[in-house]
């Protein structure tokens, strides 16, 4: 029997057919253009689905994850700033296309479950998930389940306060969020802003200046470029340790492109995380993602079974 796994994104769309192992038996990718419109969009993730449709087995459910806020238990998304999305019934409109369960849930909720199932949190059952990228998301793994809250709105840990009197804006309409601070949006921001007070910064174009740009720079001992790397990863360390004091897991997994800067950005955050444990048992494990590019898929995966599938749970 074959699951579908669907990694929604504001730029790419990408499906896989999978085993309840997690293997991946085929990959299908289509650019998302969300300027389009709604049903272009559902149009692209029904053409990948098709391209990864088993001929000679049965699909048991199609699992996507998709950026929200979204509402779990109905599978509508209900407001996708980066797709201009607002109540789209995303899992009814797949069910009926192709007549079997469909289960849609938060990306970055996903993303832990896929880690828990199937990477680094395997034989943890309380474990916390970190997306550093573009944005930042997360997702919380407790007891072995996978922590939704009441309206499926849960775990948004992008969007604690890590700056509230002096923090800038956030794109949630709030100040001094960790997803302000420490994003990979938020590193561009504080480079141009470092430009802008004359500091000598070493990227040519500061308008055009990236998360990557800033990571490399400091890579090669940039004094301003490190002082920006820096700011992050205090702001990450302190967002982590109150992770570590709020839900106590035995692991926290960091993924997403920041998390590309290396050995020494890790090991900063690291650093600062340890320094604000209320006590050293909170502190805890904390390591890359062994998914990579795969987690939105696999964790996708991980929730059509557990949620879609007429079959016993998977278990760590």
């Amino acid at each position: 029997m074959a699951y579908i796994a669907v990694d929604l994104g504001g730029t790419n769309i990408r499906a896989a057919r999978c085993d309840g192992e997690g293997r991946i038996a085929a990959r299908a990718h289509r650019p998302t253009r969300p300027e389009e419109g709604v049903e272009a969009v559902i149009a692209r993730i029904a053409e990948a689905i098709r391209e990864v449709w088993p001929a000679d087995e049965p699909v048991v459910a199609i699992g996507v994850g998709a950026p929200g806020p979204l509402d779990p238990e109905t599978g509508v998304v209900l407001a996708a700033p980066n797709l201009g999305w607002e109540n789209v019934p995303l899992a009814e409109r797949l069910r009926t296309l192709f007549g079997v369960p469909c289960v849609v849930g938060n990306d970055a909720n996903l993303a832990a479950l896929g880690e828990w199932a199937y990477g680094a949190g395997r034989g943890h059952r309380h474990l916390v998930y970190l997306t550093i990228s573009t944005g930042i998301g997360g997702g919380v793994i407790t007891h072995g389940v996978l922590l939704e809250g009441a309206r499926g709105l849960g775990a948004e840990l992008g969007h604690i306060v890590v700056e509230a009197r002096e923090g800038p804006r956030c794109g949630c309409g709030q100040t001094g969020c960790l997803e302000a601070m420490a994003s990979g949006r938020a590193i561009a921001r504080m480079a141009r802003e470092a430009w802008a007070r004359g500091e000598p910064v070493p990227w040519p174009d500061p308008a055009a200046v990236t998360a990557a740009d800033v990571a490399a720079a400091a890579a090669h001992g940039d004094p301003v470029a490190e002082a920006i790397m820096d700011q992050a990863a205090f702001y990450l360390g302190v967002g982590i340790a109150s992770f570590w004091h709020i839900f106590n897991p035995t692991l926290v997994i960091l993924g997403g492109g920041v998390m590309r800067a290396g050995d020494w950005f890790l090991e900063k955050i690291q650093a600062y995380a340890r320094a604000r444990a209320m006590t050293p048992d909170y502190i805890t494990p904390i390591v890359r993602t062994a998914l990579g590019e795969d987690v939105g898929l696999l964790g996708a995966l991980a929730y059509a079974r557990m949620r879609g599938a007429a079959e016993a749970p998977i278990s760590s």
